[in-house]
């Protein structure tokens, strides 16, 4: 779940009849999601004084279909004017975080897929999988995907991730939603800060609420194969359906499903994970209704929690790690090597599979060279380290490479222009100094 712009804009109240040969599911069995404790709740109130803005058209969104792919029209975008901070999340296109691709690996392992198949995907090293900082790349999650859809029908694949997306499996994201102090407020969370569970590159949420209704939109701009396609659309619809009822404690049914796919031969999985059998397939967009009352409804919450959820998805993003290809994984490798020891271009070389002087040609081909590399990682370490933690400047000085406390001194100056006693606990301006720094200053 392309750019993630979330806009609260009106739509119509009238629900859309059926045409004639649109699909309808069977009535729905119970919701398979983790058992919660169920408790009466007061009505919620109406949001008559709600402001929203203007919603996307409803011909955007629609799918189109060449050569087996599936192509979302990029310009699905909602016309409202964006939330005044959201221009300082970033999105890191092209990437997805380690914890979905953690999901999607474990969905992949319980449908019989093999792991020899994937795992030399980039990104799927332990290691980096492990590690929250990294960002696998976006065609790694894809072909996860392909790999499920050629080994079970679409709709076990959507079954199969949303059992493994148990809460918190993707890490703040999840709490966002279920942390807030309402269902719709942490919808737009969410939708902010979509790029911590998705790429945020290709994906978009918008959500659009009446009095009566609050409806979600699943956008996808990415070249998709048909069956990867239908399952991501119903798996995402899913998902935002199981975390309002996780952060409820209560099992919150939608109104109306529309799925931008054809309907499979059997819909017993979907109104299972849906919890009705009011879903139109073949619609032009992806979307799930709620009645307003449900998302509007207070929820347990810690006060001050999401402001502090926020604080924290900003802070995941702004420290990322992207892997997009092969310098990315040196980078990632690089930086390993430097919380245990000072790397050499020998030690490195080993770590990469490669003699010294192919490691030297592969970064030259890349534009930049072993020593750039070394510094660079060598200052991203150390301003980390000043910014996020309490160790004293001489073991700073010692991880990042440096004889003394000193020369740490005099590089860090040198870097942003501020003496270190200005730079200990302020992360966001120590990387920002770096990132703008020439390459290998």
């Amino acid at each position: 779940m392309s750019t993630h712009r979330v806009a609260v804009a009106q739509a119509r109240e009238t629900r859309t009849r059926p045409k004639a040969g649109d699909h309808r599911a069977p009535a729905p069995a119970p919701f398979p999601t983790e058992s919660h404790d169920t408790h009466a709740r007061s009505a919620a109130a109406r949001g008559r004084d709600m402001t929203v803005d203007r919603p996307a058209r409803p011909s955007e969104g629609q799918a189109c279909h060449e050569g087996g792919l599936t192509r979302h029209d990029s310009r699905t975008r909602p016309l409202g004017e964006r939330h005044p901070a959201a221009a300082a999340v970033p999105e890191l296109p092209g990437t997805t975080p380690a914890a979905f691709t953690r999901v999607n690996a474990a969905a992949a392992a319980r449908l019989g897929v093999r792991p020899d198949t994937y795992s030399g995907l980039l990104g799927m090293a332990p290691d980096q999988l492990a590690n929250d900082r990294y960002r696998t790349p976006a065609s790694t999650n894809v072909r996860l995907w392909e790999l499920m859809t050629l080994q079970a029908p679409w709709q076990e694949v959507v079954l199969h991730m949303a059992r493994e997306s148990t809460l918190g499996a993707l890490g703040v994201w999840d709490h966002l939603i279920t942390q807030a102090p309402t269902p719709l407020e942490g919808l737009r969370d969410a939708g902010r800060y979509l790029a911590t569970a998705a790429d945020a590159g290709t994906e978009a949420l918008h959500i659009e609420v009446t009095e009566q209704r609050v409806t979600l939109s699943h956008v996808n701009a990415a070249d998709l194969t048909d069956d990867v396609a239908a399952a991501i659309r119903a798996y995402s619809l899913a998902l935002l359906r199981k975390r309002l009822s996780e952060g409820s404690r209560r099992t919150i049914v939608p109104t109306r499903v529309t799925l931008a796919t054809r309907a499979p031969h059997d819909h017993r999985t979907l109104t299972q994970l849906y919890g009705t059998n009011a879903i139109d397939f073949a619609s032009p967009v992806n979307s799930i209704t709620f009645k307003a009352a449900d998302l509007l409804t207070p929820q347990h919450h810690a006060p001050g929690l999401s402001a502090i959820l926020r604080r924290h998805a900003e802070q995941t993003l702004s420290q990322a790690i992207c892997l997009r290809d092969w310098l990315d994984l040196f980078r990632s490798r690089l930086r390993a090597a430097l919380d245990t020891e000072l790397p050499t271009l020998r030690s490195m070389s080993r770590h990469m599979g490669l003699s010294a002087r192919t490691l030297q040609r592969r970064l030259d081909e890349h534009g930049t060279t072993w020593s750039d590399e070394l510094q660079d990682v060598r200052r991203e370490q150390a301003l980390r380290l000043l910014a996020s933690t309490d160790m004293t400047l001489e073991t700073i000085a010692r991880r990042a490479g440096y004889a003394d406390a000193g020369g740490l001194r005099r590089a860090a100056q040198r870097w942003t222009g501020q003496p270190v006693s200005t730079l200990r606990g302020s992360t966001a301006t120590t990387l920002g100094a770096a990132d703008a720094l020439p390459h290998g200053s």
